[in-house]
């Protein structure tokens, strides 16, 4: 059943709804095992034990190959860490250990007036930018996209924009399309019509990745 996009306004959310915490784990595995890989995320993010809300799970297929990514809600800081805790004490996690090169777990928190993240139909194809910040970098970032965020989520909705809580002061926004047509066409349209990107905010960017994402079959978000 399609989902629905909460309207963004630019105005903070109340307190509770800031206290939202997000986890994107990366699982990076060698090709023929990515079945074997992916085969234990549902099940580890559904377990009894689990905290945190399942949202979404895509296979990368542009750029470097053999990567998952997993996106998770929090209600706060402390079920982040019961996660995390749950994770490190267990010898397969993701029920994908044996098949696993590599695990990535990085915190998140939302910009201020993004609301919560709702599972649903959004797109065929998800981009998932990563944007590494010059120090300092952060309050003029948030200060743009709330300015111009509104206008393009009415365009082309946005499913989250988060900043990292540890680490390298970075972004990561993540943005469904109904295909990678649709996505450059958005892209240049914005563009033409000075709508994007939000203002003040390139010459904080100090290094940018996407990645273009598939949902998986069981992936809340589609």
């Amino acid at each position: 059943m399609p989902g629905s996009v909460p309207i963004i306004t630019g105005d903070d959310l109340d307190p509770a709804e800031q206290s939202v915490r997000y986890e994107l784990t990366t699982l990076h595995f060698r090709l023929p095992a990515t079945e074997q890989a992916l085969a234990g995320i549902e099940p580890w993010v559904r377990a009894p034990e689990a905290h945190g809300e399942f949202l979404g799970c895509w296979l990368g297929e542009h750029g470097r190959l053999g990567r998952a990514y997993v996106l998770r809600g929090f209600d706060d800081d402390a079920a982040l860490r019961r996660e995390r805790e749950r994770a490190a004490a267990n010898r397969h996690p993701f029920g994908a250990g044996e098949h696993l090169d590599d695990l990535t777990m990085c915190g998140f928190a939302p910009f201020p007036f993004v609301p919560r993240v709702r599972p649903g139909e959004f797109g065929s194809v998800y981009e998932i930018r990563d944007y590494r910040l010059v120090p300092g970098g952060l309050p003029a970032t948030i200060a743009g996209w709330r300015q111009q965020l509104p206008v393009r989520h009415r365009i082309d909705p946005v499913t989250v924009v988060m900043y990292a809580l540890d680490g390298p002061t970075r972004i990561v926004h993540i943005w469904p399309f109904s295909g990678l047509d649709e996505r450059v066409a958005i892209r240049r349209r914005l563009g033409d019509n000075a709508q994007w990107p939000p203002p003040g905010t390139p010459e904080k960017i100090l290094e940018a990745e996407s990645i273009m994402a598939w949902p998986t079959r069981f992936s809340p978000l589609r």
